[in-house]
Order: C-alpha cells, then structure tokens, then sequence
C-alpha cells in the first residue's frame, strides 16, 4: 500500500537507519551490478496443460483479436476508487462485451481487511504454531467463504516469503515458519482452503524478501536516491530454502503470484526475468499470472518481458498507453501481451468465478461511514474454527510444580499492558490504526511493543479488522465469575511494578512483541516488560508470564527466576485471544502447540541473522544483502554451530507426557530411485518429484493421566545436507495410556538436494539418518534409510 510504503521512509529516516555519509568509493550506478540475475527470455507461453486445460479453452474462446490493444492491456494494470468506487485494495475493470466483471484484489492471508462483517482468524505464526495441518485448511476454507462473500476475487495471501530468516524481520508472523517443509505444508492447506472457494489465491512475496529495511527505493537523509535492497542468493540456497514452500503452493494450485519489494541478486523482483521466466514459469510450470506487490513495479517493457503479468494498484505510467505503444514499436511481442491477459483470465475461469460469483467488491464499501449495504460475511459454522486455531497455536514452554492448569483460584492477581483491549476499535476512513492492527500500538510503530492493549495480530497490511476481540482480561473475568475467584488487577505499572495480594494464588503477566510491515523490529526483547516480570515475581512466588509475540521473543531476562512457574507463547491468535487463552489456563484444551522457530538464549547466538542489512559503503547507494549462510538458518545453523537454544525448534510442553517406540523405516519397491526426476512438469515442478519413496512408521503413547495432542516430528539427515532437516509431522490426539500409530511418507522431493549443474533435484545414493521425535533435539527414535 502507498502509504505504508511512505510511512516505512519516514520511520527509517526517523531511527537513522539510512546511511547518509555517500563515501567517495560509493557505487553510483546500477551499471555495476548487470549480469549477476541471469536474463532468462522470452517469457513462456501459459498453455494451460492438466487440470487448467480447459481454463486456457475459454480463455482462448475470447478471442482476443476482437479487443484493441487498450482494452487487452486494461486488465494488466489496476485502477483506482473513482473509476471502480469500492474499497478493495486494488481493482481491475470489467470488459462488458466479454461478460468479464472485473477483479477485487484484497488483503489478506489472514482474512478480509479494512471492511465490516468480518472475522479475525488466527495469523499466520499462529497457524506454525499449531502444527495441524486439517485445521489450516479448515481456517482457511473458512476464510476464504468470506473472501468470496465480500466479493473479493484475489486474495492477497497466504504469505510464505519472508520465509523468517532474519530474527527483527517486521513481516514474519504473517508467513508460517521459517521451516520451508512446515511452511510449505501449511501455505498447501491454506491455498487448497481459499480456492475450494472459488477465490484465486495470490501467494506471496516471490521472492527473497526478508527485511522490510530498504524493501522500497527511496531517498535518504542526505538527499541520495537508494536503491531496494538485494536478496544476493545463490541456486542451492534458493531451491532447498526459499523456493521450497512457493512449490507446495503452486502443487497446490494457487492462482496467483505477487511479486515482491526487494531486488534479488540486483535486479528488482517484479523485472526479475530469472525468477519470473526461469523459476517460476518455466522450472516450476506456473500457468495462472504474477501481480506486482502495491507499487513494486519499476519499469514498462523491463517488467513485461520478465514475465510480470499484472501491475499494482496502478502502472504508474509504466504500461496503459505506453505498454501498446511498445508494442506498436516491436518493443514488446504481441504474444506477450496475449499472454498476460489470457493468464488473467485463465485464472479466473479455473476458479469458477464465471458461473454465480458475487460482483467484485460488493461486500467493500468505500467508505464505512457513509450509507452502505450491509454484506455479513461472517458464518456460523466458522467459530468452533476459529476458536480451535487460537487454542491450538499457544506454545506452552514451562510449568514447574503444576502452575497450570489452574484450579479454582481463590485470587488472581494480573499485572501488564497485553491483558485488555486497546482503548480504541473504530473503523475510520482510508488506511489507519484499526485497518493496520495498530490499535495497540504507536502512529509510528517504532517500539518493540504494543503498549496500549492486547495484539492479536501484526500490524500493517496483513491485520485483522474483527467484528469483536475477546482479550484475556474479558475472558478470565468470566471465567472468574463462575469459580467464585476474586480479581485484582493492575495495567498501568509505573516503573515497571504493581502491587501483589500476599494471598494471591496466581499472578498472571500478560506483554507483548509488536510487529508490523514497513519496519524491522528494533529488537526482540524489551527491558520494560523484563522488567515488569521480576518486579512481579519478586513478590509473588507463582508468577505465569504470557506473551503475545509477533515473532521470536527473548526470555532469558525472567526464565530462571524461580517465581516465575510458567510461561506461554500465546503468538497472534486473531478475534478468540482472551477465549482460547483461558481454555488454555484452566486445562480445558491441553496445550498442543509447538514452537515454528527456535527460541536463542541471547541475541549473539544468531550471529550476522539477528537484524537487517543497511547501506554500508561501497554499497550505500545500492543496499547488499548477502544470504551467504546459504540453508543455515534456525535450526539448522544452531545444529551446525551446536549452539544450545533456550527452546528448541519443535518443542512445546502440555498437561500430559509422552513416549515413543517401534520405528520401522522402509523403502517402497518398485518406486525409481534413479539419480534424478524423469517426470513431466506439471503445477510445481516434475510430478515425480512427490512419488513416494519410503515410508516411517512408530507409536506414541500418552503416558500421563490426561487427554492431549502430540506433534510427532520425523527429521532427516540427507548426506552433505544439515544434519537434520524436518521431512514430516503428524499431529495425532491420544488418551492415557493409550497408543497411537504413526505413519510418515517420504517423498524423492523430501530426499534430494538441488544439483545446481544438472539444474534438477538430485536423490543420492547413500544412508539418510531418520529420526522421529517430540522436537527438533528430543528425537528418542533413531533409523537409517538406505538408496
């Protein structure tokens, strides 16, 4: 949106995170950087092979030649509110002698934005968090019946770039987890769920887009034009890190792709003919189109011929009238053009959006203040959805001498700014605080927390505009009516304290990590809130700490107090926070839920991957980020640097315990396990690609004395790969005493490497270490594959 994308300037000038001393060795041109994206041209022809077959037929039947070059090239470029006066975030106009209506593009991947009548679902972390693949798609089946209610034809999710490489990125909470198999699996059941729907899904941000620092061209504060910055990302680290869960996407059949802010290896993502022609459209077989991201386009013919297929909200004088005239010129083939309108429309026809769609944007009043139709979006049947994917996504880390599950307190005590509301939930015209999920937070969201009231999701374009939020205070009030428990309560903290009942069962501390688009965190603890949790401890000796974290949030400040008994990461849960923390509490709903990402002891354990890349000389001008950990992020890069975490990648605790047993590992016969795929390529990459090639099988048994759920892990060990890598989960419920059995499929995808001179995925011959666990270092069940 343009006016993140001016706020992002303001606040990086603000915090002096653009270098503004221009050193006299700087680069000054572009010039300098051509040739390090290989051109890869023309762009290819969509042919809609497989289930799309007959998408491309209809779309064919048009018959373009009976459209001007205008109106071909008006579906390749949005318009704005005055020519199509509805509230969606982008728009393309109709063709009425086509019977084509147009398209609604509307945020996002964690429901409708910035309108009435809509739910708040759990955010993407959250959905990491719970590891249950069924309930990913049930929310974003869910979810996507409001999309399509609203008349929305796009939306702008899910998003699995950033994949959360970098500790302060501003825009990891949107994606699932910076696991690409986790992440992938999860974006596969979120596309699947949307387009059930009929809505086109628009996976995002293609890609390498890992910081929001410089994500945009800008001026800094001396005046110099600076450039996005670069994502410099080898073939290897792309294909087995950052591709990875694009393909599950694409497997899954999304639609759509948006392109994104950033430059990848210096050539900007939304002209970048490599990722756009080579990966995306070539390699990976993708036959709908590619939009930019809001203003992400740079240049007219650049951008056409590298495969950009859509521009948005608008083309900033990039195409219109200058893309026919480059056509006119020999500038740009017809065929591309042809290609770009038939993509769009292709998609449309795929999704069904042909036969009793509802008009695109009827459910969008431009302005929520002016006399409107009422479209409730909301369904009934969504609750229980919405409800279990809050509960399931909360990370329970400690609990000594069974803090939890409360029983009945007599007194509660609650301390800290996250428990209640924010002062303030009121829509307003344009973008503002409560379209943006900034209610809690600051004009500018420049702290690390959001200081005036609870957060249920991140801010920015990827928020939450409920039609209500339960926050914990409401919920343990209610909860307190029915056990008779008195309440005392304190929110304000001067100094970073309260006052403690010496009669107090429990002291509940409820803070918070922000985070929004536009911005990279300044950091990933605070010491107010740090603060606030000894203060409390020191006087009450069962002190349980809640945090509602929109990324990975430091403990190591409180942890080891020995007051502080218990500690949740209660992530971004949307519009049900208060009501799924309290089942949580009170031992309702064991908790499930296991960390997406580790937990570090200290900031310096993440090394050159704790904060954004800034300019630096020679590259102030022109801002360089190099990934050169290459696959060596999370948990990966501790294993290898066998660094201790304070909580592993996969842990989480629950009410119960469990135990492992009866590994059998096995490779399938009559399965290829030749060197590499032979497939065709369909939606995603070769189709062999995902034949299974071996199956895991083992049991779990609940050992303790109550109901719970276990997220069993099968971690791989590939030769000359990481040492582990996750290949598999299986989130299974089991009563004490009971045992379940587990099976994992191995796929040749799940087992191979990228072999950056074949250019295909290369399964090797050799042993690969299986390993099936509780975490990513709990894994009591040890075997070996052999190819």
């Amino acid at each position: 949106m343009s006016s993140i994308r001016a706020l992002s300037f303001a606040i990086l000038a603000l915090a002096g995170l653009v270098d503004q001393t221009i050193a006299a060795d700087n680069i000054t041109s572009d010039a300098y950087f051509y040739g390090q994206s290989p051109p890869v041209y023309p762009s290819p022809i969509g042919t809609g092979t497989g289930n799309w077959a007959s998408a491309y037929e209809k779309a064919a039947a048009l018959n373009w030649t009976r459209l001007t070059f205008y109106l071909q090239s008006n579906l390749t470029f949005g318009v704005s509110s005055s020519v199509v006066p509805n509230g969606c975030s982008g728009n393309i106009p109709g063709i009425p002698r086509l019977g084509f209506p147009g398209l609604c593009l509307q945020d996002a991947g964690n429901g409708v934005r910035g309108t009435d009548f809509v739910s708040g679902y759990a955010s993407g972390l959250h959905v990491g968090a719970s590891w249950n693949k069924n309930l990913a798609y049930q929310r974003a089946l869910a979810m996507g019946g409001e999309f399509r209610t609203k008349g929305v034809n796009i939306a702008l999710g899910p998003v699995v770039g950033p994949l959360g490489r970098i500790a302060e990125g501003g825009r990891n909470w949107e994606g699932f987890s910076n696991d690409p198999y986790l992440c992938g699996s999860l974006a596969f059941e979120t596309v699947r769920g949307i387009q059930e729907n009929g809505v086109i899904t628009s996976t995002k941000h293609f890609i390498g887009n890992e910081q929001e620092t410089n994500r945009n061209p800008g001026v800094n504060a001396a005046g110099q034009s600076v450039e996005s910055v670069s994502s410099n990302i080898d073939d290897k680290t792309m294909h087995e890190l950052y591709l990875w869960p694009f393909q599950d996407a694409l497997h899954a059949g999304s639609g759509n792709i948006m392109c994104s802010y950033n430059r990848l290896n210096n050539s900007h993502g939304c002209g970048n003919s490599k990722s756009l022609n080579g990966l995306l459209k070539t390699e990976l077989g993708f036959p709908g189109f590619v939009v930019s991201d809001w203003f992400a386009q740079h240049s007219g013919v650049g951008t056409a011929l590298a495969g950009l297929d859509m521009a948005m909200p608008d083309s900033e004088g990039f195409w219109g009238s200058n893309l026919t005239a480059a056509i006119n010129n020999g500038s740009v083939p017809l065929s591309r053009l042809d290609d770009m309108a038939t993509r769009i429309i292709a998609s449309w026809y795929q999704m069904g959006q042909d036969k009793n769609y509802p008009a695109p944007g009827v459910g969008m009043p431009l302005d929520l203040f002016a006399p409107h139709t009422i479209v409730d979006a909301r369904n009934a049947s969504a609750k229980s959805i919405i409800l279990q994917g809050a509960i399931e996504g909360h990370v329970l880390v400690k609990n000594v001498n069974n803090a939890l599950p409360l029983k009945s307190p007599k007194i509660l005590s609650l301390f800290g700014y996250d428990a209640k509301n924010p002062d303030v939930n009121s829509p307003s015209s344009g973008l503002s605080s409560w379209s943006l999920g900034w209610e809690s937070g600051n004009t500018l969201p420049i702290s690390q927390i959001a200081a005036n009231g609870t957060i249920i999701s991140g801010g920015g374009s990827g928020a939450n505009t409920p039609w209500y939020i339960n926050a914990p205070f409401e919920a343990i009030q209610e909860r307190a009516y029915t056990d008779n428990t008195a309440i005392f309560w304190d929110f304000v903290n001067v100094n970073s304290t309260g006052s403690v009942d010496a009669a107090t069962d429990a002291c509940l501390v409820f803070i918070n990590a922000f985070a929004s688009e536009g911005i990279d965190r300044s950091g990933v603890h605070d010491d107010f809130s740090d603060a606030l949790v000894n203060n409390i401890a020191d006087q009450c000796n069962n002190t349980i700490v809640v945090i509602h974290n929109a990324g990975v949030r430091l403990v190591d400040q409180f942890i080891d107090h020995p007051n502080v008994t218990a500690v949740i990461f209660a992530h971004v849960p949307g519009q049900d926070s208060g009501r799924a923390l309290v089942s949580v509490l009170y031992g309702d709903s064991a908790p499930s839920g296991k960390l997406p990402y580790t937990v570090p002891k200290n900031e310096s354990d993440y090394g050159a991957l704790y904060e954004p890349t800034l300019p630096v000389a020679p590259y102030t001008l022109f801002p360089q980020d190099d990934f050169t950990e290459g696959v060596y992020i999370d948990y990966r890069d501790f294993d290898a640097k066998n660094i201790t975490p304070r909580y592993e990648f996969g842990f989480g605790l629950s009410y119960t315990t469990f135990a492992y047993s009866g590994l059998s590992v096995s490779k399938l016969s009559g399965v290829s396990t030749a060197t590499y795929p032979v497939g065709a390529i369909v939606e995603g990459g070769q189709e062999d690609l995902w034949d299974v090639v071996a199956t895991v099988t083992a049991n779990v048994q609940n050992t303790g004395s109550v109901d719970g759920a276990e997220v069993a892990q099968l971690y791989v060990g590939i030769p000359g790969a990481p040492v582990r890598q996750l290949r598999g989960y299986s989130k299974v419920d089991v009563e004490p005493g009971t045992t379940i059995p587990l099976h994992f499929d191995l796929t040749r995808r799940d087992l191979s490497t990228w072999d950056t001179a074949a250019q295909k995925w290369k399964l090797q011959s050799g042993s690969y270490t299986i390993s099936v666990g509780a975490s990513s270092r709990n894994l009591p069940l040890t075997g070996t594959l052999t190819i």
